[in-house]
């Protein structure tokens, strides 16, 4: 679904108002007091029900008893209280494979959601991620009601793509709660809402990464000690496991004709186990599949080096300390529209860093010699293994906000737009 409402079909629109804006009509509860505050949450995927839920549990920790929820999540925010007017599956679809068929639903609940935000006249309205579908929300709550405040929590990639939406939602989002530490000053130089970093979620967990034994998975996976480790990322999506998992095994087969036969360690998720599992079929040296978030920041640990797509695994490998290389391939139409990219890297640990320290080679240039020429560089102690450690030493510092989580930063905004 695209930003613009002049993408969305009138007649679909119309249906969807006709057909839906009564269903599940709740309103807020108020204290009789009038001490409470009512805020309008509203997540369209896993990961923004995962932060509203722990936005929600330090709200909750510090105004007890004092604040009412209502809006769109999943189980992490009802557990804190949320009264989801639909199910969260019905909106959290990736891809426009998945969207289409989906779409009238998606408009429908996207009228519903306005309206139920409009009854309930809280005094914040809090949307998470998901541009495409909670910015169309916003939009439509602010055209009818511009004195309700409206704070997003996580930032559009406008620093990367389509930058004149920065300047699009100042008027519709009043606060914008940022998990990248570029990315203020990247809303102030395109004419974006006021922005305040909040952390990224990856940080509350650098604690629990440095307790992580990743000598107990090398023993599992039967990898004696001096063994090197290659870590291989070719992605979460299918789209991206089909394209890259070819020109990474061939990598790997490049690298052995020079002489280096590392442990390859591939973590992998669920929605893509079964193509991996086939891709890996024909691989000389049959690799080690790993699943779960441990045994994935156990591999990262272990590896003396990674070969990684682009995405939020480079943030995640730059806080294991994993030296890597990136790389991508996309499909033609949007290989044809990479002039639009407005970012000096793809690789977010660049970004925070403001450095380009991790090579990255997208398209034509993500090719198996070039993988292995670089890669090579980091399997033996060679100046340029040695720069990225000490770039990675320095992206923790960059990330990190004082004594605050991100979820506590983010709620002394929301406080300061209650004047709780």
């Amino acid at each position: 679904m695209a930003e613009d409402e002049t993408s969305l079909s009138k007649q679909a629109a119309a249906e969807a108002k006709a057909d839906d804006r009564p269903e599940g009509r709740k309103s807020l509860v108020v204290d009789g007091d009038g001490r409470s505050f009512r805020v309008f949450v509203v997540a369209g995927e896993h990961s923004g029900d995962a932060l509203g839920g722990k936005l929600m549990e330090v709200l909750n920790r510090r105004l007890t008893g004092r604040i009412r929820y209502l809006g769109v999540g999943g189980e992490n925010m009802a557990r804190q209280g949320l009264e989801s007017q639909f199910p969260l599956e019905d909106v959290a679809v990736m891809g426009l494979a998945s969207i289409l068929p989906k779409l009238p639903l998606i408009i429908r609940r996207v009228y519903q959601t306005v309206d139920a935000a409009l009854s309930a006249e809280p005094d914040l309205v809090i949307i998470i991620d998901s541009p495409e579908f909670t910015h169309a929300i916003a939009k439509r709550i602010k055209r009818q009601r511009r004195d309700i405040p409206i704070i997003d929590y996580v930032s559009p990639t406008v620093w990367a793509w389509r930058p004149g939406r920065a300047k699009k939602m100042s008027r519709y989002v009043d606060h914008l709660l940022a998990l990248l530490p570029f990315e203020p000053a990247a809303h102030a130089r395109l004419g974006g809402p006021p922005t305040t970093y909040v952390g990224h979620p990856l940080i509350e967990r650098l604690d629990w990464l440095e307790g992580l034994d990743a000598k107990e998975l090398a023993t599992r996976l039967g990898i004696d000690d001096g063994e090197q480790v290659l870590v291989v990322l070719p992605g979460s999506r299918s789209t991206e496991v089909s394209r890259l998992l070819e020109p990474f095994r061939q990598t790997l087969e490049e690298l052995a004709k020079r002489g280096h036969k590392p442990h390859v360690v591939i973590p992998v998720v669920e929605t893509v186990r079964q193509l991996v599992e086939a891709g890996c079929e024909g691989w000389p040296t049959r690799p080690h599949l790993v699943f779960g978030e441990e045994d994935k920041f156990k591999a990262f640990k272990l590896a003396c080096a990674a070969l990684a797509a682009s995405g939020t695994v480079t943030l995640e490998l730059a806080l294991a300390g994993t030296p890597m290389v990136v790389g991508y391939r996309v499909d033609r139409i949007a290989s044809n529209l990479r002039f639009l990219v407005k970012v000096p890297s793809v690789i977010l640990a660049n970004l925070v860093l403001d450095e380009k320290v991790f090579p990255e080679y997208i398209q034509e240039t993500c090719e198996p010699v070039t993988l292995a020429d670089a890669l090579e560089l980091l399997l033996k102690d060679t100046p340029e293994r040695e720069a990225q450690l000490a770039a990675l030493a320095r992206v923790p510092g960059k990330m990190l906000i004082g004594d605050h989580s991100p979820s506590e930063a983010a709620a002394d905004v929301v406080q300061e737009f209650l004047k709780a």
